[in-house]
């Protein structure tokens, strides 16, 4: 799957380079990638074998990488990097019964996932069968501007904010059905705004819905989305607004009102 790239912008002085490629180091490897040589490190992090190699043998000595001498590997300990983050945010404790209720409801997948600048991450999920190519799960990234809980969010952005993003990403046709004019994307997102949902179809992947609803915090600010994917050999489009959509309506409402009680 395509990427979207975006600019980065000019890095302060206080950028350290050498983190950057370290978390390159870990960031290459993935649900494909799970164990590489040295030369697949470096390639896939962008860095000279020399580099590559340096950053892997101190992740091995941190405990965060597993080598035989030539193959490298990821080791549970790596979770610790996000786990402060994902224990300080009780949004995938708070959502994740509701998620089991609404997939049991539906018969379909139902995940939440919050955005990190022009991608959404999954936070919770509840997989009623594989409806991707890619393996679906916690911490799993796409770009916002393709999926439906991206753009539940996006719509909700402020204008200032959603432009800014917008003008720094390039709209990549990850299918044929895929939106890649931002003018035809800004009309779609200003429908989701008002109807207060979004339907996306074909457009992250061939054969595959997917409907989402915004959740607010207790402020009403939008901080997540809750969505449901379904394949087309479901049926007609129509049915993710007639047959899913009120569920995952009342789903929103519940996990919403759950989060005005916690520090979510």
């Amino acid at each position: 799957m395509r990427e979207i790239v975006h600019d980065v912008g000019t890095r302060s002085g206080e950028f350290v380079q050498s983190l950057e490629r370290g978390l390159a180091v870990i960031r290459a490897f993935g649900t494909d990638r799970a164990r590489m040589t040295l030369s697949e490190v470096a390639r896939e992090a962008e860095l000279s074998r020399a580099s590559a190699r340096r950053f892997l043998h101190t992740l091995v000595e941190l405990g965060y990488v597993v080598t035989d001498g030539r193959v490298f590997a990821l080791r549970p300990q790596v979770l610790e990097l996000g786990y402060a983050y994902l224990s300080s945010l009780s949004l995938p404790e708070v959502a994740q019964p509701h998620l089991e209720q609404l997939a049991e409801d539906v018969g379909e997948s139902s995940s939440v996932a919050v955005l990190d600048g022009a991608d959404i991450v999954y936070v919770a999920r509840v997989a009623t069968h594989r409806i991707m190519s890619a393996a679906i799960q916690i911490g799993t990234r796409f770009p916002a501007v393709a999926t439906s809980m991206g753009r539940a969010v996006l719509a909700h952005v402020p204008d200032g904010e959603r432009e800014a993003l917008l003008a720094a990403v390039t709209l990549a046709p990850l299918t044929p059905r895929t939106i890649t004019d931002k003018g035809v994307l800004r009309a779609e997102l200003a429908t989701v705004r008002e109807q207060g949902w979004a339907l996306v179809d074909q457009e992250l992947e061939e054969g595959l819905r997917s409907v989402a609803a915004p959740l607010r915090d207790g402020t009403g600010r939008v901080v997540a989305a809750v969505n449901v994917s379904a394949p087309v050999r479901r049926g007609p489009v129509e049915q993710m607004a007639t047959e899913i959509l009120p569920a995952l309506l009342r789903a929103a409402r519940e996990i919403e009102a759950d989060m005005a009680h916690t520090r979510t």
